[in-house]
């Protein structure tokens, strides 16, 4: 299309002109025909001619005009129509330019639609480029998504650029930003499934690029530019190995555990020293330990499962050949269990019987050694049942030593004299008194608690291969037999004392009797004196000691219980 410049000759003006210059070759023709001599009739002919081929290019002239005009028609058409459908596509709310048409040319119409088209179209292609990268970077997602990542440049998306809208691109936006936020997650999963992988690799000492290539080789060497894989596959076979692992971890730590255990027993049976047990302090040290807490570089590797269960056979061959010493060993802490609670034990027999046993090959001595620590432990339990009881045992012994010793102090004539620690002796005497005071109760409380016991275990309370029972009421009978004893000798005393009352009276004088201490005037009863047989303690007997009732008729209990007596009649003895 071309137009018309301000510097043109007006076409007015150019008509005149014109018009003036057809006149002057007109009159010039005129005159050439003249000098020619052509006829009218060849000068009308010529005329005719120049008029019909000037109606022919003016009518040239006015079709290429008019054709001229159809074609700025169907420009400007093309244009409103472009207009309208950029529009639409893109969605703005822009119009034509307001403009009458019946005032502008058609130039001017063009004109004024063409810049509003331009930037219609500029626009447009912006839009198109910008829902390509989007399009673009969605297809690439969902390949990595679908682990068709090698197949994302194989082509661009098709853009449909009869919807540019922008509700369309923010739709396309929107769903980009999901596929964005899942790509973040899966990646984050990846990542921590890769960590998680690297942190079991360190501590089961496995080769961790290695692991991790046989998931996923993109997954190997994040140098080479390759994106982490984070397809669904991906993902499933890094779960998987991760539980793979950790079962294996699982399975390695309770191996450890399970040999670090056997060690300590080993240990313990062979008194192994704490130096020798330092090279498996980090064996042993994973016995209490969680999965979780397990996380130091190398300590479940498959060099440490088998140097310790090395270390195992060979304390197992160690065991096998100290295995009687261990035996004999365990039967030592029993029968000192035994002794040490006062109960019987045939160490003699036990010990033949167990060598006996170990010598024959029958039995399997682990199995022995089990039952005897099975043994030791029901030993241990018993002693703890009779700890109660034997407590107030040794009460009763040490009441019972007090109490002859306090019979022997109260039979010393010299006891009041001024003597080196005479006042220690008094003071020992007064706490003597005081606890022989309590020996019935103390007694009567013990029995009550034996036959409490014998009740619950259904056997008898035996101390020293003696029933305490027994010797519990033996002893009462014996007490009760001593206070008659210290009665019938006060008596004895009182009529003695009065024989010599009445003798003074009759006589005048009071005879001078002199007698052994602890002997009586009459031959018919004697009392213990110091220099006597000194009575034991209740349970230094087996069995009842009495005296011989042919020796004197008088029954001296060993335990003699002595009441303690008015200071006046002591002193005057």
């Amino acid at each position: 299309m071309s137009t018309t410049s301000a510097a043109t000759t007006p076409p007015s003006l150019s008509r005149t002109t014109t018009t003036t210059t057809c006149g002057s070759l007109l009159q010039e023709l005129q005159e050439i025909w003249d000098e020619i001599g052509e006829s009218d009739s060849e000068r009308d002919k010529m005329l005719l001619q120049l008029e019909q081929e000037c109606l022919d290019i003016y009518r040239r002239k006015v079709e290429k005009t008019r054709k001229y005009k159809a074609d700025l028609h169907q420009s400007l058409a093309e244009a409103e129509a472009e207009i309208a459908n950029l529009i639409s596509a893109l969605g703005e709310r822009a119009s034509f330019p307001r403009y009458e048409k019946a005032k502008l040319t058609l130039k001017e119409q063009i004109s004024v639609v063409k810049p509003v088209l331009e930037d219609l179209r500029l626009k447009k292609q912006e839009r198109i480029k910008e829902f390509s990268e989007t399009q673009l970077q969605i297809v690439r997602i969902c390949s990595e998504i679908a682990g068709n990542g090698h197949f994302i440049n194989t082509a661009n998306p098709q853009v449909n650029e009869r919807d540019l809208t922008v509700k369309t691109l923010g739709e396309l936006k929107s769903h980009l930003q999901e596929l964005q936020s899942e790509k973040t997650i899966r990646l984050q999963k990846v990542n921590s499934h890769i960590t998680t992988i690297h942190e079991l690799s360190v501590v089961m000492s496995l080769d961790f690029n290695k692991t991790i290539i046989e998931v996923h080789p993109s997954l190997g060497d994040p140098a080479n530019g390759q994106s982490k894989s984070i397809s669904n596959e991906t993902l499933a076979r890094l779960t998987g190995m991760v539980h793979s692992l950790k079962q294996e971890k699982q399975q390695r730590l309770q191996k450890l555990q399970d040999l670090g255990s056997t060690l300590i027993e080993l240990w313990n049976l062979m008194d192994t020293s704490s130096e020798e047990q330092k090279r498996f302090g980090h064996v042993t040290c994973l016995i209490s330990s969680s999965v979780v807490d397990v996380s130091r570089q190398g300590c479940l590797a498959l060099d440490v499962i088998e140097q310790t269960e090395v270390e195992v056979e060979r304390l197992n061959v160690l065991k096998a050949s100290k295995m009687k010493e261990l035996v004999l060993k365990r039967q030592n802490e029993l029968e000192e269990i035994y002794r040490g609670v006062h109960m019987d034990v045939d160490s003699e027999t036990a010990r033949h019987i167990l060598i006996s046993l170990m010598d024959s090959g029958n039995v399997d001595l682990s199995d022995l050694l089990s039952r005897m620590d099975d043994e030791i432990a029901k030993a241990k339990e018993q002693a703890l049942s009779r700890k109660d009881i034997l407590d107030k045992v040794e009460k009763w012994k040490h009441a019972s030593e007090e109490e002859n010793w306090l019979d022997e102090y109260e039979r010393d004539e010299n006891r009041y004299s001024a003597g080196r620690g005479a006042h220690k002796n008094l003071k020992r005497a007064e706490k003597a008194r005081i606890l022989v005071s309590k020996i019935p109760s103390l007694v009567e409380n013990l029995t009550a608690k034996v036959k409490a016991w014998e009740i619950e275990k259904e056997i008898p309370f035996l101390y020293d291969k003696a029933p305490l029972l027994h010797m519990l009421e033996e002893y009462t009978v014996l007490r009760q037999e001593k206070e008659e004893e210290k009665r019938r000798s006060r008596e004895h005393k009182r009529l003695q004392e009065q024989f010599a009352t009445e003798q003074e009276a009759l006589f005048g004088s009071r005879p001078t009797i002199k007698k052994p201490l602890g002997q009586s005037t009459s031959g018919n009863a004697m009392v213990v004196t110091p220099t006597g047989r000194r009575a034991g303690t209740p349970l230094a007997r087996s069995g009842k000691e009495r005296r011989d009732s042919g020796k004197g008729g008088t029954v001296i209990p060993i335990n003699y219980v002595a009441i303690p007596k008015d200071d006046s009649i002591s002193q005057s003895t």
